[in-house]
């Protein structure tokens, strides 16, 4: 059976390591789908019981656009901050120092 788009995505997110962020937008381009960061974003809405690490992915300035699909209004600013990521109005500091980027690291 093919794998679909979401299942990609999530193989993707599996792999940003600890301490570190990508962007919906990276992983669609990684995943040859560079107009999809949306479908990506969609993704990261369902992956809650798929043990994915959806606090790492962030919008292509760093800004926590999914967190309101956190339990609790600032889940995914803590799960950063627990790696060590400083959040500040909900946008990543220093964006570019903590960027993973699957085209060059995978």
């Amino acid at each position: 059976m093919e794998e679909n788009f979401f299942d990609k995505v999530y193989e993707v997110a599996k792999q940003i390591p600890y301490g570190r962020v990508t962007s919906y937008g990276a992983i669609a381009k990684y995943l040859g789908a560079a107009r999809s960061a949306r479908m990506v974003g969609w993704a990261m809405n369902n992956s809650l019981a798929k043990d994915v690490p959806a606090h790492r992915v962030v919008n292509r300035v760093g800004v926590l656009t999914g967190k309101h699909h956190f339990d609790g209004s600032n889940i995914m600013q803590q799960l950063l901050e627990n790696e060590g990521i400083p959040v500040k109005d909900n946008q990543i500091v220093d964006f570019q120092k903590y960027f993973w980027n699957p085209a060059t690291e995978l």
